[in-house]
């Protein structure tokens, strides 16, 4: 007779494949159409709350795989704090203005039509294809089961956005740090703008390392200076030394740093003994003559003149660097700036005689005329290599920068203010003290940088951007900082967008009871760096009222770690500086992204991994968790053969889940936790400890932590113990037998856990598996969003975990030999004789299923021992089985041949 008719088989139609790539962008659509976010919204009414504040991807191109990535985790950490029962908001946003998007525009009408065209009209093209991006990232980004406000996103060019950008700038000057000065500044020539330190990338420069003889004006002998930027040299004003240092003169008349002596003699650049020890103090303000345009050079002192390397002799030129600047302010000695924006000589050097023949130099690039100057150097020029090193480039440009004085706009880092009366960096620095950090070492990389960092230098010689929108007074030269006027324009600005300065005349942008003359009036024409931008986002979105984005200050910031110098830096510094309050509780970061070797993505590699691709090729599903599985605080490597790992890893997953849903079909009450088997106990006691451990992995978002511990459960304890022990019950007990029914519960229990845990990574498949789940799951829940956290009870089982598990070990092996030299085709074929009281203790069913035996006892009536092993004092035999082989379950436990064992017999009859 066949008796699989009367079998309860596992039963669900949820599918063993996910087709993802096919059916991930329908659920999305649909949750797109039932407004999936306003749902969570009024499901958390009233509960705490967690606000991550997006930082705003550049709305220029498609996403990349950090883009993913970054999106990606965002929503894992805002779906963990929802899934945990907070009500969350995250309004993403879009950085809209600066040079990368005014240089497509450019690149797409010529740079010749760009110079005629209409400032407004060039303004209006920026716009536009920074509004197509947009829209083709905001696609991107939900594909990747990404959930935000999608309807009412932040866009950096919004009227009110770049009203409420203007009012921060506002907000700093009345605190007084706002200042215009001439200043050496990152300079991109090719760009012919100013550039924040944000901005720069460091790549390597072949440049000529010189040293050059300065003949001294007063002794016999030639002051050595060092330099790997010759076409600086016209513009010297002075020569640095340490006043705390010694200096020798050398036989060849040479004056250098006693401690650089030998590396000179070793290099070539000096040949002469020491003769004599000179009186450094007696060398300040005495004169040098630069050989280059016979000018003075005055004798200086100053700090940063270091002994590592050079001649201990710095060549100073005022208006082409940070030191050389600082130093020379204090001298009182002129600033010279004889390039122009295009990083080309300009007339200067006639006027100031910077060079012998200046004509043959005007208009020249500084960088193509270095050979010239090495040239007229002549025997001043002691020696010169070319050496490789990193060297700062622009960001957009990729062209090697220069250091140039120009009059631009700064927040002031050292100036006192405020409440406090403190400066910027030291504000800066008390609230790092106070952050949360993941990882912890971001602390120490934040803070070295605020440590370090100059003024910031917020003004851009560009067109597409927020405008330094203030009067000049032209009979003073003095900045209307009246704030009635200030008001009037943020005012236009939110009705007619900062267009309007370009647009509107001074007398219709004039605050009307100003009492100001507007002929008397001129309109400041630089532009906000774009890092100000995005550093005012927490005004503008936090705490503007214009958008319901959450709570001021944000709970978290989330970025890449290049951020430290970029976005975290200027959130903290405009907030700090309009407000006097930091505007973020923690900062997480991420690595970037890699290849399986660890090497840069490129197209010329043939390495990258563009989204769109995983996503055809994989689905969402499998990057979201490659997110959660990689470890984020360092550089994450993606390739096919990750992916497919990935892959692996979820199909895992997803037949766990199918098939625990398969095997509660039917379940209609969960059996009470006394009345559970020791087995279902001891399964609930590890799920517990297991699940504990990987929600306090979540909560400091160590994701990849969890999920391998998630991972092991699954394979190990469920699936390589747990559910094979219970198959035997599951299909063969009566529908209703507290065996069955016992497990049935310790399974949905776990099935609850499973879902409410992985709900924050594979959002898409647990909504899915609900489709498909039984009320005893689902309960009132329409979808995953509806879903609440499940907490497993605290379960006690008698169970020694180590000594079953050791003994499963022993037996298996056992087993495998016994297979091999096929005594047994079935572990149903033998039974276990034990002195174990703990297996004896147990009901006879638990201990048999455990080893997947047909019996466990302390006697047999079989003769020969098969196998045997001990553990501690326990003892374990196996035997054959002594009963026949039931025709239903196939345990050898029937009386007689093709008879039902008495459980089937009675399951049955």
């Amino acid at each position: 007779m066949d008796y699989k008719e009367s079998l309860l088989l596992p039963k669900t139609d949820f599918p063993m494949r996910g087709n993802l790539p096919q059916n991930e962008p329908l659920r999305y659509k649909k949750w797109d159409n039932i407004k999936v976010y306003e749902k969570m919204k009024k499901n958390r009414v009233d509960c705490s709350s967690f606000t991550l504040h997006d930082g705003p991807p550049y709305a220029n191109g498609n996403i990349h795989i950090g883009h993913a990535l970054n999106k990606i985790l965002k929503d894992i950490i805002n779906k963990f704090h929802y899934f945990d029962g907070k009500s969350i908001r995250y309004t993403p946003g879009w950085d809209c203005h600066g040079l990368p998007i005014e240089q497509k525009v450019e690149e797409k009408i010529g740079s010749e039509k760009k110079k005629i065209l209409a400032k407004s009209k060039l303004r209006e093209l920026c716009r536009e294809h920074a509004t197509k991006f947009v829209n083709i990232q905001k696609d991107e980004f939900k594909s990747l089961g990404v959930i935000a406000d999608w309807e009412n996103p932040y866009l950096t060019m919004d009227f009110k956005f770049e009203a409420n950008i203007y009012r921060e700038l506002c907000a700093i000057a009345k605190q007084g740090l706002l200042v215009q000065r001439s200043k050496p500044v990152y300079w991109s020539w090719a760009a012919q703008t100013a550039l924040a330190e944000a901005e720069v990338e460091y790549e390597d420069k072949v440049s000529p390392s010189i040293f050059v003889a300065f003949k001294h004006q007063d002794l016999d002998a030639s002051i050595i200076i060092w330099t790997t930027t010759p076409w600086t040299l016209p513009a010297n004003q002075a020569i640095a030394l340490n006043k705390d240092e010694e200096y020798v003169l050398t036989s060849d008349k040479f004056i250098v740093a006693k401690k650089l002596y030998n590396s000179l003699i070793e290099q070539g650049v000096i040949s002469g003994i020491i003769v004599e020890t000179i009186d450094v103090l007696k060398l300040e303000n005495t004169k040098a003559t630069n050989p280059l345009n016979g000018r003075d050079s005055r004798i200086i002192f100053g700090e940063h003149v270091l002994m590592d390397s050079g001649s201990g002799a710095v060549h100073t030129a005022p208006g082409h660097g940070e030191d050389d600047y600082k130093v020379s302010l204090k001298y009182g000695i002129e600033v010279i700036m004889p390039v122009d924006a295009y990083g080309k000589y300009d007339e200067t050097i006639v006027r100031e005689k910077l060079f012998k023949d200046a004509d043959k130099y005007l208009g020249l690039n500084v960088f193509k005329a270095n050979d010239l100057i090495l040239e007229e150097l002549g025997n001043a020029l002691l020696k010169k290599v070319d050496i490789k090193h990193s060297y700062p480039h622009c960001w957009r440009t990729h062209t090697p920068i220069i250091f140039r004085a120009t009059k631009q706009w700064f927040i002031s880092i050292d100036d006192e203010y405020g409440q406090k009366n403190q400066t910027l960096r030291q504000n800066a620095l008390e609230v790092v003290e106070n952050l949360k950090f993941y990882p912890e070492w971001g602390r120490n990389r934040l803070k070295a940088m605020l440590e370090g960092r100059p003024d910031w230098c917020i003004s851009r010689q560009r067109d597409w951007g927020v405008p330094i929108a203030f009067f000049r007074n032209k009979k003073t030269d003095e900045i209307v900082f009246d704030e009635k006027v200030l008001n009037f324009t943020a005012m236009i600005f939110e009705q007619h967008g900062c267009d309007a300065w370009y647009d509107m005349d001074i007398k219709d942008l004039l605050y009307p009871g100003s009492g100001l003359n507007p002929d008397d009036l001129e309109k400041t024409l630089d532009i906000l760096d774009v890092w100000f931008d995005s550093g005012s986002t927490q005004n503008a979105v936090l705490r503007s009222g214009n958008y319901d984005a959450g709570t001021f200050p944000a709970d978290m910031y989330l970025e890449g770690s290049d951020q430290h110098r970029g976005w975290f830096q200027s959130s903290l510094l405009t907030t700090l500086a309009s407000s006097e309050i930091a505007p973020y509780k923690s900062i997480l970061t991420h690595g970037f992204t890699v290849d399986e070797k660890g090497e840069k993505m490129s197209k010329s590699k043939g390495n990258v991994v563009a989204p769109d691709k995983v996503l055809k090729e994989y689905g969402s599903e499998i990057l979201r968790l490659w997110v959660a599985m990689s470890d984020y605080q360092s550089d994450l490597k993606i390739s096919d053969n990750i992916l497919k790992q990935n892959g692996e890893l979820y199909r895992k997953i997803r037949n766990t889940a199918r098939f625990l849903l398969a095997n509660i079909d039917g379940l209609e009450n969960l059996v009470e936790i006394d009345k559970l088997g020791e087995l279902d106990k001891w399964i609930l006691e590890k799920a517990k400890k297991v699940f504990d451990e990987i929600e306090a992995s979540f909560k400091v978002y160590e994701f990849s932590k969890g999920l391998n511990k998630l991972n092991n459960f699954l394979v190990v304890d469920l699936s390589g113990i747990y559910l094979d022990v219970c198959k035997d019950r599951l299909y063969c007990d009566k529908k209703d037998d507290i065996h069955r029914t016992a497990s049935q519960t310790a399974m949905a229990m776990i099935t609850k856990k499973l879902i409410s845990t992985l709900a924050c990574i594979l959002t898409y498949t647990m909504d899915e598996l609900l489709d498909f789940a039984p009320a005893i799951i689902k309960g009132d829940s329409k979808d995953i969003f509806d879903f609440e956290k499940y907490e497993l009870p605290e379960v006690k089982s008698s169970i020694n975990d180590e000594l079953f598990v050791e003994a499963k070990e022993k037996f298996s092996e056992i087993k495998d030999a016994l297979s091999k030299e096929k005594i047994i085709k079935s572990t149903l074929e033998l039974e276990i004789v034990t002195t174990s009281e703990e297996f004896l203790a147990l009901d006879e069913v638990e201990s048999s299923d455990w080893f997947l035996v047909s019996k466990v006892s302390n006697v047999s009536s079989a003769e020969k021992e098969l196998g045997s092993f001990k553990i501690e004092n326990s003892e374990f035999k196996v035997f054959k089985a002594t009963g026949h082989k039931c025709p239903r379950c196939w345990k050898y436990t029937s009386s007689n041949e093709d008879e039902l064992c008495s459980r089937c017999d009675e399951v049955v009859n």
